[in-house]
């Protein structure tokens, strides 16, 4: 049926008008954008997902850069480490130099002393922007590592971040103070006798480390004749049972930092015990003493039942205000001018050159880790921006077919617009 006042062509193509125009301004806003979902009116759902990952790629990039800034933290204090290293092995060859006797042992002692300094010197600069990995002299609980913020661990209801702690690797050379009085004092919190059997085992594990706390080996021997081994040479103390007193002034003590565990208090002791053996000249059939983890074994090869010795682990507990020494404390006195100080000396060393090695040799793995993780950081930071863009970005190929087709239908919809609007016109002749 024909009408003038519905026009359903014209009413038909209007719509198709309108959806084309619809259509091309979509698809304009998407070329000006370059986006095909650019607010959340586009797509709700895809933007707000979009918004979130995007929020996580700006908080990988922060990452990346307290990652950066730890390997470079890092870095320092593994070079100072490596170069510590070096000096420590020039220091050996001086005392090794100075166990003749005719040589002049106070210029070695000089050049060692130079050395020494020169360490000090190493600790005090190997910092990266306020941190320095190479002290921990502090008490202070978790002083003794550094954490960097490594990665974001997203689930569906909330947002946690992660760290990687970096243990911070004493080479200071100040040497450890214990009070002789005062505090929480325990004579042979493990205990052990050499006698008939001939290797026995200290177990620590139970024993409570704290940064501090003071640690100490008592050695007393018994031998009546003196046939086998010579106590005076031997014992690190006057009975069986260490004094407070004695633990003080023993050498064979430390005072844990922030962060030791029993395995870092046992191989310390042990390494102490190298020199004292070396300047007392105990003889490794006498006694020896190795750490593995938590426990130090200890052997003899000349006890009996009647010849025996007895070994105690003692605790001062920090109560006591004992001072943390440096990781490197047997530079402070080491001294090469007498031919005890001069064994005492090359078994002192070995122990401060394997500390170093450790020390650099964990910063490395440190710095490793990091790397890794940054190299990890960029491939997720990369993988989110890929997987945003497949979500909001305008396909260009498409987007450009699109608009020449809509261009098109627009031409063709208004030229359909006319004829629908003009068949009307056909009418009028009926009425003349």
């Amino acid at each position: 049926m024909s009408s003038i006042l519905t026009n359903q062509g014209s009413m038909v193509a209007l719509q198709t008008l309108r959806s084309v125009n619809h259509g091309l301004a979509q698809t304009r806003i998407e070329i000006a954008t370059g986006k095909s979902v650019a607010t959340s009116a586009d797509n709700a759902s895809i933007w707000s997902i979009s918004k979130v990952m995007e929020s996580d790629v700006f908080s990988f990039r922060k990452i990346s850069d307290s990652l950066t800034l730890g390997d470079s933290t890092i870095a320092v204090a593994r070079q100072g480490a490596e170069t510590i290293t070096d000096l420590l092995s020039n220091m050996k060859k001086l005392i090794v130099s100075a166990q003749v006797g005719n040589v002049d042992r106070e210029k070695i002692q000089t050049n060692i002393t130079k050395l020494k300094e020169q360490i000090e010197g190493i600790v005090g600069m190997a910092s990266f922007n306020g941190q320095n990995l190479l002290q921990n002299t502090a008490t202070t609980a978790k002083s003794g590592k550094i954490s960097i913020l490594s990665s974001l661990d997203r689930t569906s209801s909330s947002i946690d971040s992660s760290h990687i702690s970096v243990r911070r690797r004493d080479m200071n050379t100040g040497a450890a103070t214990i009070a002789a009085s005062g505090g929480s004092y325990t004579a042979n919190t493990v205990t052990a006798t050499l006698d008939a059997t001939q290797s026995v085992t200290l177990d620590a594990s139970a024993v409570q480390v704290e940064a501090g706390a003071a640690y100490s080996l008592s050695i007393f021997g018994t031998d009546a004749d003196l046939s086998v081994f010579n106590t005076s040479d031997l014992n690190s103390a006057a009975g069986a049972i260490q004094s407070q007193a004695e633990m003080a002034a023993s050498e064979l003590s430390y005072v844990a930092r922030d962060g030791d565990t029993m395995s870092d208090v046992a191989r310390a002791l042990t390494l102490k015990f190298a020199g004292y053996a070396a300047r007392r000249e105990i003889d490794s059939s006498v006694l020896t003493l190795t750490a593995t983890g938590s426990t130090i074994t200890a052997r003899s090869d000349v006890t009996s039942g009647t010849d025996t010795i007895a070994i105690g682990l003692n605790l001062l507990e920090a109560d006591a205000g004992n001072t943390i020494g440096g990781g490197l404390d047997m530079l402070s006195t080491l001294n090469v001018t007498t031919d005890e100080g001069a064994r005492a000396a090359l078994g002192q060393i070995e122990g401060m050159i394997q500390t170093s090695i450790d020390a650099a040799a964990a910063l490395g793995s440190d710095q490793g880790r990091l790397e890794t993780q940054s190299e990890f950081i960029s491939s997720i930071s990369t993988a989110l921006k890929s997987g945003i863009g497949q979500m909001v970005d305008f396909d260009l190929i498409e987007t450009s077919a699109r608009l020449q087709a809509l261009q098109v239908q627009q031409q063709l919809t208004i030229q359909a617009l006319s004829i629908a609007n003009d068949a009307p016109r056909a009418l009028l002749p009926l009425f003349r």
